[in-house]
């Protein structure tokens, strides 16, 4: 049967011709020149025997027969795109690209990407850190943890974290010779902001935190300011000031014993960790079984700091 079809270029430069109505339009697309597309043309006719194109004012129209053919061609096109597709759904090793921010890499994602090592020894992490929002088609991308609200065009979310806000410090601090025992105390220490999102309306800074108890003596503006949480709770602790935390990013430093909570009062975020990506690329197992990762470990993290 293969033997008496005509050939495949001449079939995707009817395609191209149809939809654009133009055979300079097809050679553009489909890079070659509009003699070639007319000769493919000229050459499919002859071995269909029938006239697929006429003119008229300047654009190509389809002939009844041309109309006849074009939808089971653009059908035909179709099932090859489907069988690419799904041919690369069986990609389940190798590299997979997976965008997060630099602090949540950091401060929690390197800390536990050995147990997906271990389960999936054949899968590589390419682990792309950015602050800004990273086009998932563009450089290629098949997952990703957002901190947001969850509304990303184009892209599926999935809940993975919550987090609280809360003050924290080196453990030096709260020996050093300024006591630090009362909210009005923070006047006398380095306050370190987080600005990441501070375009974010409602998003708890130290000026939202010393409201709340009252610590009117304390300037909200002193202190120094970082791109990004984790910067600002790396330099919290080598003891340079007191960082507005988030709970899930400094959990392991607690833990460590690198930082302490310095006061009870937490705020709460609208802002959370998602699991981001499209809806083409979670077809893919490798893709799947990350996002079934992250989730598990995420259901694990969260579980492990409920009171016992």
């Amino acid at each position: 049967m293969l033997s008496r079809l005509p050939p495949l270029n001449a079939l995707r430069a009817f395609e191209a011709s149809a939809r654009h109505r133009s055979f300079s339009r097809a050679a553009e697309e489909l890079n070659v020149t509009p003699a070639a597309i007319s000769h493919q043309m000229k050459g499919l006719e002859e071995f269909l025997g029938a006239k697929l194109f006429r003119r008229a004012k300047r654009t190509l129209m389809l002939t009844p027969a041309g109309q006849s053919l074009l939808p089971g061609i653009r059908k035909g096109f179709s099932a090859f795109s489907e069988a690419m597709e799904e041919f690369g759904l069986y990609d389940e090793t190798g590299m997979l690209t997976v965008a997060v921010t630099p602090s949540f890499a950091a401060k929690w994602l390197v800390h536990r990407i050995e147990h997906f090592n271990i389960a999936y020894p054949d899968v590589d992490i390419r682990m792309s850190t950015s602050m800004s929002l990273t086009d998932y088609a563009r450089d290629g991308v098949e997952i990703g943890v957002r901190y947001g609200r969850g509304d990303y065009e184009n892209l599926v979310s999935e809940h993975l974290l919550s987090t609280e806000i809360t003050p924290v410090c080196s453990p030096r601090l709260l020996s050093g010779d300024r006591p630090l025992e009362m909210p009005k105390d923070l006047g006398n220490f380095t306050l370190l902001h987080d600005d990441s999102h501070r375009h974010e309306e409602m998003y708890p800074d130290w000026a939202m935190w010393l409201r709340a108890v009252g610590a009117t003596n304390v300037d909200p503006s002193h202190g120094l300011r970082f791109d990004t949480a984790g910067e600002a709770q790396n330099a919290a602790i080598e003891g340079v000031g007191v960082a507005l935390g988030r709970t899930t990013l400094f959990s392991d430093d607690i833990a460590a014993g690198r930082l302490v909570r310095v006061f009870d009062l937490v705020l709460p975020s609208d802002l959370a960790y998602w699991i981001v990506y499209t809806e083409a690329s979670i077809k893919r197992p490798k893709v799947r079984a990350f996002r079934d990762w992250l989730k598990s470990e995420g259901a694990a993290y969260q579980q492990a700091q409920q009171p016992s």
